[in-house]
């Protein structure tokens, strides 16, 4: 019995000092059935990163230090729990990037005082959002999967859409919480309701439908939502 106990306790130890990356990476793959990686991470090094801290990819410029993939890359996305645990047990502090598209969410990003905003507008608009993702830099709003051809007919069918929005989608890939990345700390604006079960995510047209309309209810004719 004793050493039942024992076992239970330092099973229990080792959940408690778990890093909170292993735990939400493993989160996303197999409770909810995204693909992720780790991220390219930052370097000890100066850079681009307001921190102090660059890239630990080679390129010294890095337009997104920390925030991308590199070694593996994209493509080894999975939703295997043995591969996450090996990943995040050797690198503990990587970020966690989300391969966007397929059967994966994708994501509308803006600069994060036009995303602030837009949360306000929709909000008073009653429109129900997802996930939202907020870095420093940018918010970026979880929306279900959809297409590059969906995309491209819905930009299409608009005569005018903000300028600062960008378009996460097939191919693509969104840095998560909580992460830590050249810009500074990611987090939850908007968490996921906690548990296994699968966030529920909201329309590419809705979000950007209602997006464009907050965008041309500036007063001035402009828009609220500009970079």
């Amino acid at each position: 019995m004793r050493e039942i106990l024992g076992r239970r306790r330092r099973l229990r130890l080792r959940r408690k000092a778990r890093p909170a990356q292993l735990d939400a990476a493993l989160t996303c793959a197999t409770a909810w059935q995204w693909p992720v990686l780790p991220g390219v991470g930052l370097s000890a090094g100066g850079g681009r990163g307001d921190r102090g801290r660059g890239c630990a990819c080679p390129d010294p410029e890095c337009a997104v230090p920390g925030a991308h993939p590199f070694d593996p890359g994209l493509l080894a996305a999975t939703t295997d729990e043995r591969m996450v645990r090996w990943w995040w047990t050797n690198r503990p502090t990587a970020p966690i990037m989300l391969a966007t598209g397929g059967r994966a969410p994708c994501a509308l990003s803006l600069p994060a005082m036009a995303g602030a905003r837009a949360l306000t507008e929709l909000d008073r608009m009653g429109m129900r959002l997802g996930p939202v993702v907020a870095t420093p830099t940018r918010w970026s709003l979880l929306v279900a999967p959809y297409t590059l051809e969906q995309l491209g007919e819905l930009l299409h069918a608009k005569d005018r859409v903000p300028s600062s929005l960008r378009f996460h989608g097939e191919g693509g890939y969104l840095v998560l919480p909580p992460s830590e990345v050249g810009t500074g700390h990611v987090r939850w604006e908007r968490a996921p309701l906690p548990g296994p079960v699968t966030p529920w995510l909201p329309g590419v047209e809705a979000v950007l439908d209602a997006l464009v309309e907050a965008s041309n209810s500036a007063p001035d004719g402009g828009s609220r939502l500009a970079y």
